[in-house]
């Protein structure tokens, strides 16, 4: 199936005469559809004709492996002929333009690109990325080839298989076709073509295999993860603020928000120490909005060669819309993008032009993305990053009070010894934690068990107790002591941006209250 819209401005494009084209596709069959199309319906009809570095030219079996010789064909045929000249594999000859042979492939390039614009003939590069030197770019125009929409998916599955074979109707063919929404038009066919040849249908198992795809295609990546979430809030302590904020646009993403008028959210983004339950948050409303979790890594989002850390963000956007609505999780921003204010860049500015396609993005998308990105040190955040617009809220995880504390001890030992929560001392557990994490709170109760189940004989093993949880406390040194001075530069920095306390802590919001009226000198 062919995408309207690439079709109308490839037609267009050639016929304004632009010399150069840059298709990026992962997928070259849609391609190849479009340029036939387009070319068969031209008045006067184009020639089309093909190379690639194993075959050479299409049509004659020239040029093999030697793509300068199929520079010089199109040289000596455009003005003779009316053609479409479709350049496949050209990446690897404009990654490192100091080469003398890519150099010269490139200064040809150049060359026929001025050339051509007197003619009725277009050369189209076509690639599953875009490599593009800057000696190209004024020259070249690029078009990137989108994933299906749920429309196009829609029609293809329909085209692709008989009516009676589709045992799928109402809701669980919705689900299917946002099952199906970040794959390419191969990838769907290839699992349509497993459940037919394995079991003569379509059917309702048809969603977890096309899901299962899902989660592969977006590994391949190796940059994007995406999760099956599984926490609800009711597996997190404390927290109150932000619970009630996600709690209240549960429904944000539906069409009845539309109709009245609100847009989709943008994102949060969520600072605080290590183990305060960022993470967990970020999997929570995923789970809790029913939306699917994409993780991203922001370290792998940069590349060895020219462009391809550029490259590999486009290619992140793209997959995220396609999926939307979609929760985005960003997991510890400040590592990938913290101290960006410097005037000297060690990586030839690369890390500011990813952050600021990032940054446009993030202000500019209309498809319901919801980001969620996490900061332990936000004090080396670029401040165009916390301005209003990027997020809907900015919210500070702190460490958690005595009834959070011991909140937090229920949740995990409901979930280990739900029989036997009544006979562990919940008050007591969360007053010996003072300082104490969510996460380091969780890990206390894993050491009391390994101290029980240690003491017992094999077959003869005791459950832990009060008592186990309390040795694991005492041998614990929390990361607020060593983290001290970070913690108040946290509480600082909240109230000096009037970030919102995911916690409803009245102390803490005492302290951050007089520290602002400090600050504008009330005291």
């Amino acid at each position: 199936m062919i995408n309207r819209q690439v079709r109308q401005t490839v037609d267009l494009m050639l016929r304004a005469r632009y010399p150069l084209l840059y298709i990026v596709s992962g997928e070259e069959e849609p391609i190849e559809a479009l340029l036939d199309a387009v070319t068969r319906e031209s008045n006067p009809p184009r020639a089309l004709k093909y190379w690639d570095i194993a075959r050479g030219w299409q049509d004659n079996g020239t040029a093999k492996g030697r793509i300068e010789d199929a520079l010089a064909r199109i040289s000596q045929s455009y003005s003779k002929e009316n053609s479409v000249f479709v350049l496949k594999d050209v990446s690897p000859f404009l990654e490192t333009p100091t080469n003398p042979t890519n150099l010269a492939i490139i200064r040809e390039l150049r060359h026929l690109a001025r050339e051509l614009s007197r003619s009725r003939s277009t050369i189209v590069l076509l690639s599953h990325t875009l490599v593009l030197p800057e000696e190209l770019k004024q020259q070249t125009h690029v078009i990137y080839y989108p994933l299906p929409t749920a429309a196009e998916i829609d029609h293809l599955i329909r085209q692709t298989v008989a009516p009676e074979k589709i045992k799928l109707r109402g809701l669980a063919w919705e689900q299917l076709i946002k099952a199906c929404q970040g794959l390419s038009l191969t990838r769907i066919q290839r699992v349509l073509a497993r459940s037919l040849a394995a079991k003569q249908q379509i059917d309702e198992t048809d969603i977890e295999e096309m899901l299962t795809e899902k989660q592969a295609a977006i590994r391949q990546t190796q940059f994007l993860e995406f999760h099956t979430a599984k926490e609800s809030l009711k597996n997190v302590g404390g927290l109150a603020n932000l619970k009630q904020w996600v709690r209240t646009r549960r429904d944000a993403f539906t069409e009845e928000a539309r109709s009245y008028g609100i847009p989709h959210p943008k994102g949060l983004l969520l600072v605080g120490i290590q183990g305060t339950g960022k993470s967990l948050s970020a999997k929570t409303i995923a789970y809790e909005w029913r939306l699917p979790l994409l993780r991203l890594d922001v370290g792998r989002l940069f590349g060895s060669y020219i462009g391809e850390s550029e490259e590999r963000t486009r290619q992140m956007m793209q997959l995220a819309e396609a999926v939307a609505p979609c929760v985005l999780w960003i997991d510890e921003i400040d590592k990938g993008f913290g101290n960006m204010t410097g005037g000297v860049d060690s990586d030839s500015g690369t890390s500011r032009r990813v952050f600021g396609t990032l940054l446009t993005w993030m202000q500019e998308k209309e498809s319901p993305v919801f980001i969620v990105a996490t900061a332990n040190n936000v004090h080396i955040l670029p401040a165009e990053l916390l301005r209003k617009g990027r997020f809907d809220e900015i919210f500070f995880l702190s460490l958690p009070t005595e009834t959070e504390r011991e909140e937090i001890f229920r949740v995990h030992l409901q979930r280990l010894r739900p029989s036997r929560l009544r006979e562990f001392d919940l008050p007591l557990l969360a007053q010996r934690t003072a300082n104490f994490s969510g996460a380091e709170i969780a890990q206390v109760i894993l050491d009391a068990m390994h101290i029980a189940f240690g003491r017992g004989t094999p077959g003869q093993r005791q459950d832990f107790t009060t008592a186990d949880i309390l040795t694991a406390i005492e041998e614990t040194v929390p990361l607020a002591r060593i983290a001290a001075p970070q913690i108040t530069a946290l509480k600082a920095w909240a109230a000096q941006t009037g970030a919102r306390l995911a916690s409803n802590d009245p102390i803490l919001q005492e302290e951050l209250r007089r520290y602002r009226l400090e600050q504008i000198g009330y005291y």
